[in-house]
């Protein structure tokens, strides 16, 4: 710097910060051997703080105003600097301005997907992305911890950082919520909120406040998530033989418009396959449980009863068993008896189906 320059800065006695960029996070106030005058005027606006270095150590910090730096609103550099009495002449110090505003649509997202294990469909690999935003909570704490002597600090310097944080405690956050995988839509804000108390506290430790965390998307691998369109699609169609069927009538529709696929040959290929895939599925939502043509139906089931015995219902009985019960004389032809189908308790020997029963059994002994 030559000494116009150098006599030029002497003579500059403003600092301030105008930011035109809109990822500027810390900006070094750009200053001839870093000498300051006193009783310069210090402009700090809204959404900025102005942060006075002294040999690498922080010194005082202003929030928005207009000062005229003095011995006396420079307590801890006046301190620092032993300066009992007015001082004029310029001093050396590094003033950094620090944001307050948001950065907001900061992108996060996994690389890779991430292995978990839900509880209907076991081990699954999921995708998320999603948006957050941040501002600088502490500008002590950042610049010390992160920005420390760069001139100029921007949100792509840190915002793989904070990107890493989000993914790997946002996926344990996922995990920990134990949320089927289908119902994750439904519990976005849930999840989100989960993930933003996970993370908010290593913000915190930077120097920085999470202000927003969303999750835009969880999804699954192409490869399952067209599974599940299947098995949607089946749950739709409902009857499996009219969709085979109607499978087989747009693979015969295909081959009809493929000139070298065979026309009617494959046509009727098709037609073939969905005949034997219809009566296939058919066969098994039917419950045929034969195996062949000459296999039997299976035996009608017996009619049973139920009879008032002792003033008590007993039963049920088949057949051989009433008339097992009507020679004993358990049950005569006055007993009450009802079987499925009977709107109401019948005497025995009204009941069709007992009546030969009874026409088996002998009569009283004369004279009893």
């Amino acid at each position: 710097m030559g000494l116009f320059d150098k006599i030029r800065n002497e003579f500059i006695d403003i600092i301030e910060w105008v930011d035109p960029s809109t990822d500027t996070i810390v900006w070094k106030f750009p200053r001839y051997n870093n000498e300051i005058k006193m009783n310069s005027k210090l402009t700090v606006r809204e959404s900025q703080w102005a942060v006075f270095m002294n040999e690498g150590a922080i010194a005082d910090v202003f929030t928005p105003g207009m000062y005229t730096l003095t011995t006396q609103n420079m307590p801890i550099l006046t301190t620092l600097k032993g300066w009992k009495y007015g001082f004029n002449s310029p001093f050396k110090t590094d003033v950094f301005f620090v944001s307050q505003r948001q950065f907001i649509n900061q992108k996060w997202g996994t690389r890779n997907p991430v292995m978990l294990r839900d509880a209907e469909f076991g081990p699954v690999r999921l995708r998320a992305f999603g948006s957050f935003a941040f501002r600088v909570k502490d500008p002590g704490v950042f610049i010390k911890e992160i920005a420390a002597t760069n001139p100029e600090f921007s949100v792509d310097s840190i915002n793989e950082q904070l990107r890493n944080l989000a993914v790997s405690r946002g996926m344990d956050a996922i995990a920990e919520a134990k949320i089927p995988v289908l119902d994750l839509a439904a519990n976005y804000d849930e999840v989100s909120a989960k993930i933003g108390d996970k993370i908010k506290s290593e913000f915190n430790e930077l120097g920085l406040e999470l202000t927003k965390f969303l999750i835009e998307n969880i999804s699954l691998p192409p490869e399952v998530e067209a599974a599940l369109d299947k098995r949607s699609s089946m749950g739709i169609v409902g009857n499996l033989g009219a969709y085979a069927q109607f499978q087989a009538a747009n693979a015969m529709e295909e081959a009809a418009k493929n000139p070298g696929g065979g026309g009617l040959a494959g046509a009727g290929i098709g037609a073939g396959i969905g005949m034997a895939i219809g009566g296939q599925v058919g066969n098994v939502f039917q419950n045929n449980t034969a195996q062949g043509n000459d296999s039997p139906p299976p035996l009608p089931s017996a009619t049973t009863f139920f009879a008032a015995i002792d003033g008590k219902q007993a039963g049920p009985y088949t057949m051989d068993q009433l008339s097992q019960l009507i020679s004993a004389g358990t049950i005569n032809q006055q007993s009450q008896i009802w079987k499925k189908g009977m709107p109401a308790w019948a005497a025995a020997n009204t009941v069709p189906e007992l009546a030969s029963l009874f026409n088996n059994t002998p009569p009283p002994l004369p004279g009893q």
